[in-house]
């Protein structure tokens, strides 16, 4: 069992203890308080100080105000690592320093012995228990923070230079004017509010026995703000292999980079847009070391392996480059980065019922690239059809995306080995499969229903390539309303040959009026004072022509869809003989 050392502290009883010697590490992210925060924290700690206003109404042997957890581990170096408090902690230190300068002349016993007291909280103090303005309590090496250096000097000094305007600047200088204004208004009675925050203020240090350790608690205690990520200690690992290499400011602007890419492309469920790009290059590298087992570790536990071997690295970072940009160039539909036919396939498979693609696809772009990062078209194309028969069959054989992984993960080592996949042990029998696509309900929740129709809309070889952020719903051509005045089963209804992808836009207008009134949508049409432009769904261009579309109708473009999508599996070469 993990051991934990808890227990609540003042203010001044954590920072002026000898061992409290705090290091923000290179995997943190940069201090990011604004004067949004600041307001509230002087609001509230004043609040709390002098009640209504009157610094007799408090009473300093039973008030308290919990401020919140301080999470740390001891280092190799010996210092308590901060993975959650950061933020808080560096806001106090501000402070701090704010009350200290401006407490520099000061003459009175009260403020004077306020002033040593905070002098031992921002410096360490000798065996005399001096403090040594040389050595603070506090350091960062936060990798990706520019400004880390002007908040060591501040503290240092008391003082923001001409052009400094960081985050720690402005914030110093926030509390510089509020505590003008206090001491304005409450002179007689300066020294109390910093009194108070130091003894009555209350944190909750959590030191654990290692990092994983207080990473575990922080994910477990954290309820604002943002968590420090996986990549945020991958990070970290980098920062250090590169910085060996004399090269952590070079790997700092690489970073950046591609956390701007990250974040512009993806948008996961759970994690960060640096996590997903992780995990995707995580597969690539599980499959290269020949893994089956069908039960992913965490991404944690995959690349902590050998001590983060993976990590210290150049060539992975330079992967993870080569990886970003080229789902920033699917992201953007890049005509300079890929045909057309091949942006179709892409964008079908945007619909995918499962995220399992994006792993196959960045094993397969990751093991065929050239020193362009580019792609051989013609095998690319193949590649993308035949993934998107297999899925697609399979989410209605087997749903659910961990069934995917038993198919899979053997192809991604083929991938890796330079094979062309082939999913021999999992061909589907036509008939029965052909019947669980008869018999499946296609309702509108199901991801498999827009999976088909996306596909269905593609296999047009006159429609033109649809913008990647075009918002889709699902239309019902022969409308519900129109079902429920005639008396048309709900089955019928709800059969994918009944439904078709519609923009957003149209689908509003379209839903519920009578084919003859709903063709006019699908076209497009001038209105009073605009034109309303028509759907660029090729199909329901051509629908548009027919006179009406009934019940007859639904159960023909049921069976044909089915059966070109059984046709589309044999092309594939999925198909049992």
């Amino acid at each position: 069992m993990s051991k934990l050392n808890i227990d609540q502290k003042t203010i001044r009883d954590l920072l002026t203890a000898k061992k409290s010697n705090f290091l923000i590490p290179d995997y943190q992210r940069p201090y990011a308080w604004t004067e949004d925060e600041c307001d509230t924290l002087w609001d509230d700690l004043f609040t709390f100080a002098f009640p209504d206003n009157d610094y007799s109404q408090f009473d300093s042997e039973k008030d308290e105000y919990f401020l919140g957890p301080i999470v740390t581990f001891t280092n190799e170096q010996g210092k308590l690592e901060i993975i959650d408090g950061q933020q808080r902690l560096t806001t106090i230190m501000l402070l701090l320093r704010a009350f200290y300068s401006k407490f520099e002349h000061a003459q009175d016993k009260q403020t004077k012995s306020t002033r040593e007291t905070i002098s031992k909280c921002i410096w360490k103090t000798d065996e005399f228990g001096e403090p040594d303005t040389s050595k603070l309590k506090i350091d960062s090496e936060v990798a990706s923070d520019q400004d880390k250096e002007e908040f060591l000097t501040i503290l240092r000094t008391g003082q923001v230079k001409a052009g400094q305007e960081s985050r720690y600047a402005k914030t110093f200088q926030f509390f510089q004017t509020k505590i003008d204004e206090f001491i304005s208004d409450f002179a007689m009675y300066t020294a109390y509010l910093p009194t108070r925050i130091l003894n009555n203020v209350i944190l909750l240090p959590i030191e654990a026995e290692s990092q994983d350790t207080a990473l575990r608690i922080f994910s477990t205690l954290n309820d604002r703000g943002l968590p420090l990520s996986d990549a945020d200690i991958f990070k970290s690992q980098f920062y250090k292999h590169f910085s060996a290499l004399g090269t952590k400011d070079d790997f700092i602007a690489r970073w950046k980079a591609l956390e701007e890419v990250t974040d512009a492309i993806f948008s996961p469920s759970h994690g960060t847009p640096m996590d997903e790009l992780f995990t995707r290059y995580m597969y690539y590298e599980r499959a290269k070391l020949g893994i089956y087992n069908t039960t992913t570790e965490a991404l944690r536990d995959f690349y902590e392996r050998d001590k983060y071997k993976l990590l210290k690295s150049e060539e992975t970072l330079a992967n993870l480059e080569a990886l970003a940009a080229f789902w920033k160039a699917v992201a953007e539909q890049d005509e300079q980065f890929f045909s057309d036919r091949v942006l179709r396939r892409l964008f079908v498979l945007n619909y995918a019922p499962n995220g399992m693609w994006t792993y196959i696809v960045s094993a397969w772009f990751m093991t065929h690239k050239n020193a362009e990062g580019k792609l051989d078209e013609p095998k690319f194309y193949t590649f993308l059809h035949k993934i998107t028969a297999f899925i697609w069959a399979y989410a209605i054989e087997r749903p659910g995306v961990n069934s995917l992984r038993t198919p899979v993960y053997p192809e991604l080592i083929r991938i890796v080995s330079g094979e062309e996949i082939e999913f021999s042990r999992h061909r589907f029998d036509r008939e029965a499969l052909r019947g669980r696509f008869m018999a499946y309900e296609f309702r509108n929740g199901r991801p498999v229903t827009r999976s088909m129709l996306a596909w269905w809309m593609c296999q047009d070889e006159g429609q033109p390539l649809i913008d990647i952020n075009t918002v889709f719903e699902i239309e019902h051509i022969y409308a519900k309303k129109r079902g429920e005045v005639e008396g048309l089963e709900r089955s019928k209804i709800e059969a994918l040959g009944n439904k078709a992808l519609l923009e957003k836009r149209i689908n509003i207008r379209a839903s519920d009026y009578r084919f003859e009134d709903k063709k006019k949508y699908y076209r497009g049409f001038k209105a009073a004072r605009s034109y309303r432009e028509g759907t660029k769904n090729e199909e329901l261009l051509a629908l548009a022509d027919l006179d009406d579309f009934d019940a007859k109708d639904i159960e023909s473009r049921t069976v044909t869809i089915i059966d070109s999508f059984m046709d589309y599996l044999d092309t594939n070469g999925l198909l049992q003989a």
